[in-house]
């Protein structure tokens, strides 16, 4: 893997930021993340997640061989977080579950159960009228929930539905 410096952002597949004080006039959004920064408070964390957070490395650890591993890391699509800001980070996962997505019947996958389930027997090749029997719902329910999940996440139809449930390992 070779680095190379570029000035324009929007061309490069792992940008690294080093934040001197607050992180928010320092994100812009990346593919990929690379952040040197002090313990950032959560909701500079969560900002910096919204904004491509990949890698964390506190500054006392930005060494070179440390930026080179992270810089690497980024790259290949692995995360890493000190312990610290996981932590908060699980935390947090866990509220927004809780106060946000449970309420509208939503998982952190962004599917709700029902849309899950019947992704599922989608993918093990059921029609509709099989999920629907299998499920005890109505033919036009299993239609509603198709087409409400299809909808909301932008695919074009089942077959769709199903890569991108096996690609993000929603099913």
């Amino acid at each position: 893997m070779g680095i190379e410096l570029i000035e324009d952002q929007a061309e490069a597949d792992v940008v690294v930021a080093v934040a001197e004080t607050g992180l928010r006039e320092l994100l812009t959004s990346s593919s990929r993340l690379v952040l040197v920064a002090d313990q950032p408070r959560q909701a500079e964390l969560w900002a910096a997640i919204e904004h491509g957070l990949t890698v964390l490395v506190p500054r006392a650890e930005a060494t070179t061989a440390r930026l080179l591993r992270a810089i690497g890391d980024a790259h290949r699509g692995r995360g890493d977080l000190p312990a610290e800001q996981l932590g908060s980070l699980l935390r947090g996962l866990g509220r927004l579950h809780q106060q946000v997505l449970a309420p509208r019947d939503l998982m952190l996958s962004g599917l709700t159960h029902r849309e899950t389930d019947v992704l599922r027997l989608l993918a093990d090749g059921l029609d509709t009228a099989e999920i629907a029997t299998k499920l005890a719902y109505s033919e036009r329910t299993v239609k509603n929930i198709l087409h409400g999940m299809l909808t909301r996440l932008g695919l074009r139809n089942r077959v769709h539905a199903v890569a991108h449930g096996l690609r993000h390992g929603l099913i």
